[in-house]
């Protein structure tokens, strides 16, 4: 019993405006699902540079069922701007509430660990935080600069929020030139309102338009999650809405429920309809795509980086627009 209410209090410091809500049902995971426990060497060591620069990770704070994998290759994705987010996702798990102040001392961390690591790719996301002026995009920036320094032949993909009502914030972050900019749209319009309240749908396709806009030669990313309750149509009109934003990387995967207080999963999606729906986006012209039920942004994110530089030189080499 004392590890019940132990869980239940441990849920409720991290998402209090949650526990008000009832409890949704759980489904049943299917076979397709199932992961391996993190364990090994390789994923202590992981581990262990993350702890000993002081940093977090969104692979923990949001419960990624590919740890395990992941760090066991040593790799993991950097979150930066601290661990608490201003906003209150109904399918998220990383912790809400007030945020403590920036760590000014974070972006040379970042670079240390990414050297410390051998890392070829590095992936940094972040959480919301509204409070700041900038949405954190100068701190982004500089992480960028410090990962440049430490470590200079590492490609760099961030993950960034949506800078909601910070005019100019986007642009510095794609002034600091990451080679990938990623941002989720994680769902289909209409259920924006019921899973992700505190953005805006367009507005989130406009950042990533304007990064091409902007810095062409920057590839741009997105993903969503499929399970909620969208139909077909409604992704494949995603699809096309990205496309007339000019993004190249499109992931899908499976929305997996944290707690009985987060989002209900509507269904889980077959392994065969994340391959129609891989057929489709690429007929619609992604340079890549990545479509599994364990698919994740950052999932496999270095090797999806060298396949995503060659599509480009292919379509190029053919004469393609992209």
């Amino acid at each position: 019993m004392t590890t019940l209410i132990d869980a239940r209090n441990a849920r409720a410091a991290r998402h209090p405006e949650k526990q008000k809500r009832e409890d949704t049902p759980v489904l049943r995971k299917p076979d397709w699902i199932r992961v391996k426990a993190p364990a090994g060497g390789v994923f202590s060591e992981t581990r262990n540079v993350v702890k000993e620069n002081n940093l977090v990770t969104v692979c923990e704070e949001a419960g990624c069922p590919n740890i395990g994998e992941c760090w066991s290759q040593k790799h993991a994705t950097f979150m930066i701007l601290g661990d608490t987010c201003t906003r209150a996702c109904s399918f998220c798990n990383v912790k809400t509430g007030l945020p403590n102040a920036l760590d000014a001392d974070e972006p040379k961390r970042v670079g240390e660990a990414t050297a410390t690591m051998g890392l070829k790719h590095v992936v940094i996301t972040s959480v919301d935080r509204d409070d700041l002026p900038d949405g954190g995009a100068e701190h982004f920036a500089e992480v960028i600069r410090e990962i440049r320094k430490a470590a200079p032949g590492t490609t760099i993909e961030i993950l960034t929020p949506d800078f909601l009502r910070k005019p100019g914030a986007a642009e510095i972050v794609i002034d600091a030139k990451p080679d990938v900019f990623n941002h989720n749209l994680e769902t289909v319009p209409r259920l924006y309102l019921s899973i992700r309240p505190g953005a805006r749908y367009y507005h989130s396709l406009r950042l990533l338009e304007r990064v091409k806009e902007r810095d062409p030669a920057q590839f741009t990313k997105s993903g969503i999650m499929v399970g909620l309750g969208e139909t077909k149509e409604e992704v494949m009109q995603v699809m096309d809405d990205m496309r007339s934003a000019g993004i190249d990387f499109l992931t899908i995967g499976q929305y997996l429920q944290p707690t009985r207080k987060h989002a209900a999963i509507d269904r889980y999606v077959t392994p065969d309809e994340f391959k129609g729906y891989e057929t489709i986006a690429r007929a619609k012209g992604f340079l890549m795509v990545s479509a599994t039920p364990l698919t994740r942004s950052s999932y496999h994110a270095g090797e999806d980086f060298e396949k995503l530089r060659a599509a480009r030189e292919a379509a190029l080499a053919a004469g393609r627009q992209v």
